[in-house]
């Protein structure tokens, strides 16, 4: 089974990650899986398990989603769109897919239809048609422009076979941030959070504290604030870890680097980050989707400081719910200095222990097996997890 999955990262690397763990999970039953990259490339994440070919690269400058650079540092023109659009339908032609895998659009992505929208005209001219799916996370920005929710709705009855909604109702359902959820009833299934696999092997008790910020390319206040915090928490004799990611800005992370001990280690990527968080003291980080899944597998004490710039709402939302439930601490972005992250992390550390809820965190093994069955055409299981 051939199965073309599009993945376009631009602020953090939360849905390359996502995208990785998919592929390999897909690999893992035997599908050859084709991706089609469109952001730039991170190294640290080569998707080993997949055929990766680089669309014409794009990015942003900073955190700014509202122009789109090409790899150059030039805003994209329509002549740059017409031929990554074109790379795709040529690559979709010589895969041959039976399965399109899609990330996010038609409920988001929006500025990537210009290729995605002829992408899935394109599949529905086969004969027989090509099914098409879309992988989306569980919660959605909230947007100022209900007009797009709505065409998103109309865009995945006309071409979509499947939603894969990567959460666990238990904890966030779909139609909590997508108001037309009811109207894709038969096409939503849940998969369960995806994250690493549960059968990796889990690390030992370390007794540090991991800094996180994902992609990193809007962390230098978190990094900072944790820095300065140490001093004046009960855990300032551990070892702290900062991993910053690869979009951290250089001058930031120089800055950040002089600022180190002997018992601080500042680098941008771990390979084995799964294996830190299981055995820390403590994970102070972003609210993203994979890390905060990092957290709920290693059920490490954390604190979380949600990216909430600009109409940002998804971290906000993820870490609202996961305080609620007793999992996290939270500082807000706008309340973000070294003393209130010293109290919350001293917060943390009081907290006593409670019995964590049960979340699927299977979502890459559940989607995997759902994409295979809808590929058989076993349309009646292809929603079951």
């Amino acid at each position: 089974m051939r199965v073309l999955f599009h993945v376009q990262h631009l602020l953090g690397v939360g849905h390359l990650r996502r995208g990785e763990l998919l592929a390999d999970a897909m690999a893992k039953r035997g599908m050859a899986v084709t991706v089609a990259l469109g952001g730039m490339p991170v190294p640290e994440m080569p998707f080993a398990g997949a055929d990766v070919v680089q669309l014409p690269a794009t990015k942003l400058k900073g955190a700014d989603f509202k122009v789109l650079y090409d790899a150059d540092g030039e805003p994209v023109t329509d002549a740059w769109r017409a031929a990554r659009r074109d790379a795709l339908l040529q690559l979709y032609d010589e895969i041959q897919p039976d399965i399109v895998l899609l990330e996010m659009y038609p409920f988001g992505r929006w500025r990537f239809g210009f290729e995605l929208l002829p992408l899935l005209e394109r599949a529905a001219r086969d004969n027989p048609r090509v099914k098409c799916v879309t992988s989306v996370r569980d919660i959605l920005v909230a947007t100022k422009h209900p007009e797009r929710a709505a065409k998103g709705a109309a865009i995945a009855r006309a071409h979509l076979d499947a939603v894969l909604v990567h959460s666990d109702p238990s904890l966030f359902a779909f139609e909590e941030t997508y108001p037309h959820a009811e109207e894709l009833a038969d096409l939503i299934g849940y998969t369960g959070y995806v994250t690493e696999p549960a059968e990796r092997v889990r690390g030992a008790p370390n007794g540090e504290v991991i800094v996180s910020a994902g992609g990193g390319a809007a962390a230098g206040n978190l990094m900072r604030a944790a820095m300065a915090a140490r001093a004046s928490t009960p855990l300032a004799d551990r070892v702290w870890r900062f991993f910053t990611g690869p979009r951290f800005p250089a001058e930031a992370f120089e800055e950040l680097s002089a600022m180190a001990d002997e018992r601080t280690v500042v680098s941008r990527f771990a390979p084995n980050f799964q294996e830190l968080l299981d055995g820390c003291a403590l994970s102070i980080s972003q609210a993203g989707y994979n890390t905060v899944m990092n957290l709920l597998r290693a059920e490490a004490p954390a604190v979380v400081v949600p990216y909430d710039e600009g109409e940002e709402t998804e971290q906000w939302h993820r870490s609202e719910r996961m305080r609620d439930m007793g999992l996290v601490s939270v500082v807000k972005t706008s309340e973000l200095s070294p003393p209130t992250m010293a109290a919350a992390i001293a917060e943390t550390l009081e907290r006593p222990s409670a019995k964590r809820p049960s979340i699927d965190l299977d979502g890459a093994a559940h989607a995997a097996r759902m994409i295979e069955a809808l590929g058989n055409g076993d349309d009646r299981s292809r929603m079951a997890r």
